[in-house]
C-alpha cells in the first residue's frame, strides 16, 4: 500500500511548527479580545460606582461631607506646646463653633494681660468645669452661668453691665489660639484639676476653704473638695 502524504492536495509537506504558530496567534487574538471586552465592562462598572458615590456625596449636608473627607486624612502629629507668644504666633489661624468663640472671649476679657501660660491655665479651669458634672456641660454654659444678675455670675465680665468690646485684635487672635489648643486637648495639665481661680489682687472667702493647687502669673488656682472627672 503506497504511503499517504500528510498535507494539502498538492502533496507538499508543511512543517509542523507553522500550524502551531497559527493556532497560537489565533488563540492570543481571542484572549486579547475577551480581555479587552472584560476591561471595558470593568471600567464601565467602576465609572458607574464612582458616579453614584459622587452623587451621594454631593447630596450630603456640608458637615457630613467634611466628616467623610476627614476620615481619609492622616492623623495630626503631636504638637509640642511652648507657652510663649512666639509659639502662639506660629500657629495657624484658629476656627471653631460657638463654644470655641465663648472660650476665646472669656480668655480675652479674663486673661489677655496674663502670661501665655497663665492664659492656658485659665482656659484649663473652664474646661475642668465642663468635665466636673457640677457645672454646665458646655463651654458657653459654664462661661455664661449666672449671667443676667449683676455681679452674681461666674465670670465678672458677663454681668458687670459694661459692653463687651474686643478692641485688641492681636490679643484676641492669640487667646483664640489658646482656646483652640485647649479644646483640641493638646496642652498639658497645669492646675492639677482646678475649678476656681482669682487674681493676687483679691482674696475671696472661698479661697480659705478650697484647696490651692497652683499659682501661675497673677492668678491663684483652687480645687473644690471634690475632684473633676479628669483628675480622679
Amino acid at each position: 500500500m503506497p504511503a499517504c502524504a500528510v498535507g494539502g492536495g498538492s502533496g507538499a509537506r508543511v512543517p509542523f511548527g507553522v500550524f502551531e504558530m497559527k493556532r497560537f496567534f489565533v488563540a492570543a487574538a481571542v484572549i486579547l479580545a475577551a480581555l479587552g471586552s472584560k476591561s471595558a465592562i470593568a471600567d464601565t462598572g467602576l465609572n458607574m460606582v464612582i458616579e453614584r458615590e459622587q452623587a451621594s456625596l454631593n447630596a450630603q449636608p456640608g458637615s457630613r461631607f467634611r466628616q467623610y473627607l476627614k476620615s481619609f486624612r492622616p492623623k495630626p502629629k503631636p504638637v509640642e506646646v511652648t507657652y510663649s507668644r512666639a509659639w502662639l504666633d506660629e500657629q495657624p489661624k484658629p476656627e471653631g463653633d460657638e463654644n470655641f468663640r465663648c472660650l476665646s472671649e472669656a480668655l480675652y476679657f479674663e486673661a489677655r494681660g496674663e502670661t501665655v501660660k497663665g492664659q492656658f491655665a485659665v482656659a484649663e479651669v473652664i474646661m475642668n468645669r465642663v468635665k466636673s458634672g457640677r457645672f454646665p456641660n458646655t463651654l458657653c454654659g459654664v462661661i455664661r452661668q449666672g449671667t443676667g444678675k449683676k455681679y452674681q455670675c461666674q465670670f465678672t465680665y458677663t454681668c458687670d453691665g459694661r459692653k463687651e468690646v474686643i478692641a485688641e485684635k492681636q490679643a484676641f487672635e492669640r487667646v483664640s489660639k489658646v482656646a483652640r489648643t485647649i479644646i483640641d486637648g493638646v496642652s498639658h495639665e497645669l492646675t492639677n484639676g482646678a475649678t476656681h481661680y482669682h487674681t493676687t489682687a483679691v482674696r475671696p472667702s472661698w479661697s480659705r476653704v478650697y484647696k490651692r493647687t497652683a499659682k501661675i502669673g497673677v492668678h491663684i488656682f483652687y480645687r473644690h473638695n471634690y475632684r473633676t472627672a479628669s483628675s480622679n
